[in-house]
């Protein structure tokens, strides 16, 4: 039998009060409501997952962690009267009715709140009272309220909300211009009638529908179209994408040389992948990466890796004369991300082809991302050791504040969010300034070394910051992310001379233009865009997506790899258009297409799907899709219809923090 009580203590604990989720009201509520009955029978092992879940009608749940922090935005004491809109599945509302005295909860779907008009009868709590009405006009017969929260995602706050609202009141609301992603937001009603606001970050929600919300969406056009767009027209850019795109019976057939055409002189070629875990994805980009190398003289092979990891690669592919590390590199989860064959295949080709070329042209492989903060702290000690004992003395006390969080970083955020630790910004700051302050000297000691230092002690710096701000979510600790790894590219073209040329190897999500998303409405950018804004069209954006097939992946942070089937396409995406063309496999140009109607009926917005090192099949809509507008996303697609697994290198996995935690990508 499923320990539901067990799962409860642990969300409460790992998911809520370790995200810092304070209020011991909130808390207990979340600890005593049993969530398994608000589902559906066939999800109830996943209720306590740290994820929304479909309900009827094409409406979600919330993840426990979105109602805890919208019920605490609330501010409780529990004798007050609620509203909430959209109802859903009940159990936001039978959260409330834990936290106050009376809750009143409206929602659209007829069938939703009869189901839970229900589950809060058959839990007893009998102080909800259910309306199947338009939320958005609130419920006049019972105003005014002390609190409302609202769980879908409006343009606004519906004028009728703020009526129906008492002076003091606060109102907790997803608003946005974009039925798709929000801005949580809390409106504290002041005695004028005045609002005032305060963000919570960046969410997803489901659209609000209503007199005073959203319009009602569109019949749905069936199986063989998408959203409002007709099958006649959706035919019509089908034939267009199978004139503009060059053909392949298998991904292996590419031949580089159009493409190399289209790149030109682009400085930067950002190569990306719709998941972690894709062969064809991981195969396709080596082998674009070859042709530029050979052809066009790229040195830098940059990815979304660990700075160290990627150096134990490095040293090898450059033949550079450095003593293997005692930790193993690539062992911590996601392990098959960059441990396996495909990977390894191509940095045997690029040691091969670097062996006769003289130390100066040969090409290297480079890690960006930035969550090897103790590996990292190890190879400055390292360094300092052999060059500068004294600063090697300093560093090892300055770096001693992060020590008690080496088997989990992000303890440390949640440390200092709480108050319980002293923030180590002054201490890495400090060792990052020593060591540029010295550089040219060490420098002259060991040149290559100090570069690698000079790095190591940067990605400290910000890791540590990454660390403090992630618990906070919203757009900032992905945006610091992305940041880094910009910088650390341009550390790289610097580094290699003004004629330096870099491919980047990174997710669908960090390489295209995060301003052709719905990235942006939430306040993100990624690495994509900065490379567009820094480089203009010397930035060339390649995406790579697929219909259907297996990839490796994970249902959790930490847990074991699976090779697991994806789901065929949404019908409302961009993949599913591609399906239609019966093409096995193709390239597709954006920025300049043969037929110049191609780019324009491509410009209304499609979903994408991104699969990182999580996927969770049976949330895909709302945990791996997202609005895109391809042809500003990317320069070029490449498009394979089938896809299958990367095939993973056996290594004993080391304890610690996910390296792509808290995003998966």
């Amino acid at each position: 039998m499923t320990d539901f009580a067990g799962q409860r203590r642990s969300m409460v604990s790992r998911q809520l009060a370790a995200r810092g989720i304070h209020d011991p009201r909130v808390l207990a509520a979340m600890g005593e409501v049993p969530r398994e009955f608000f589902v559906p029978p066939h999800l109830a092992e996943f209720a306590y997952e740290d994820a929304p879940l479909p309900i009827a009608s094409g409406q979600t749940i919330s993840q426990p962690y979105i109602v805890a922090l919208m019920a605490e935005a609330l501010g409780l004491s529990g004798g007050e009267r609620v509203l909430e809109i959209g109802t859903g599945s009940g159990y936001a509302a039978a959260v409330l009715s834990r936290l106050a005295s009376e809750v009143y909860t409206v929602e659209r779907h007829e069938d939703l709140a009869e189901s839970a008009r229900a589950a809060l009868e058959a839990v007893g709590y009998d102080n909800v009272q259910v309306l199947h009405a338009d939320g958005t006009l609130g419920w006049p017969e019972h105003a005014p309220y002390d609190a409302i929260l609202v769980s879908a995602g409006g343009p606004g706050v519906p004028p009728a909300l703020s009526e129906q609202l008492a002076p003091g009141g606060v109102v907790v609301i997803p608003v946005g211009a974009d039925p798709r992603t929000q801005e949580l937001v809390a409106e504290r009603k002041q005695p004028d009638g005045t609002f005032t606001r305060r963000s919570l970050g960046a969410v997803r929600f489901v659209p609000l529908i209503g007199a005073e919300g959203w319009a009602p969406p569109r019949a749905n056009p069936g199986p063989s179209a998408t959203h409002s767009r007709s099958s006649h027209g959706e035919a019509g850019l089908v034939t267009l994408l199978r004139e503009n795109s060059t053909h392949l019976s298998d991904p292996e057939q590419l031949d580089p040389g159009p493409l190399l055409e289209r790149i030109g002189d682009a400085r930067v070629v950002l190569i990306g992948e719709a998941s972690h875990g894709t062969s064809e994805f991981y195969r396709t980009r080596a082998r674009i990466t070859q042709a530029l190398v050979q052809e066009h003289g790229f040195r830098i092979v940059a990815a979304e890796a660990d700075w160290p990891d990627a150096a134990r690669i490095d040293a090898r592919v450059r033949h550079l004369d450095i003593p293997d590390p005692e930790w193993i590199p690539f062992s911590r989860f996601p392990i098959w991300m960059w441990r396996n064959w495909e990977v390894a295949e191509f940095a045997e080709w690029l040691k091969v082809h670097n062996e006769p070329l003289p130390p100066d042209a040969r090409t290297g492989f480079f890690g960006l991302d930035l969550y090897s903060l103790h590996r990292s702290i190890d190879v400055v000690l390292e360094y300092l050791d052999r060059v500068d004992p004294e600063a090697a003395r300093i560093a090892r006390v300055r770096y001693g504040c992060l020590s008690p969080y080496e088997a989990d970083p992000a303890t440390y955020g949640r440390a200092v969010l709480s108050g319980r630790y002293r923030s180590c910004e002054d201490d890495v700051v400090a060792m990052l300034e020593h060591v540029l302050a010295h550089g040219l000297e060490m420098a002259e000691r060991n040149g290559y070394g100090f570069l690698d230092a000079i790095q190591n002690a940067r990605l400290i710096a910000n890791a540590e910051r990454y660390y403090r701000i992630m618990y906070r979510g919203g757009a900032a600790s992905w945006n610091l992310r992305d940041s880094h790894m910009f910088d650390t590219l341009e550390f790289l073209l610097r580094a290699f001379g003004p004629d330096a040329r870099a491919v980047v190897w990174a997710h669908n999500s960090h390489i295209g233009n995060a301003r052709a998303t719905e990235m942006w409405t939430r306040g993100e950018h990624n690495l994509g865009y900065l490379c567009r804004q820094s480089l203009g069209d010397d930035a060339f954006l390649i995406g790579l997506g697929t219909h259907r097939g297996t990839v490796a992946a994970a249902e959790d942070w930490g847990d074991p790899m699976q090779v697991m089937d994806v789901r065929p396409s949404h019908p409302a995406s961009y993949e599913h258009l591609f399906h239609l063309t019966e093409v096995p496999a193709l390239s597709l140009h954006l920025r300049e297409p043969l037929h110049s109607e191609l780019r324009p009926q491509l410009m209304d917005p499609r979903l994408e799907r991104a699969i990182g090192v999580i996927y969770r099949p049976q949330t895909e809509l709302m945990s791996h899709y997202f609005q895109a507008v391809l042809p500003l996303q990317f320069d070029e697609y490449l498009w394979i219809d089938e896809t299958r697994a990367v095939h993973p290198l056996g290594v004993p996995a080391a304890v610690g923090l996910p390296d792509t935690y808290p995003f998966g990508l």
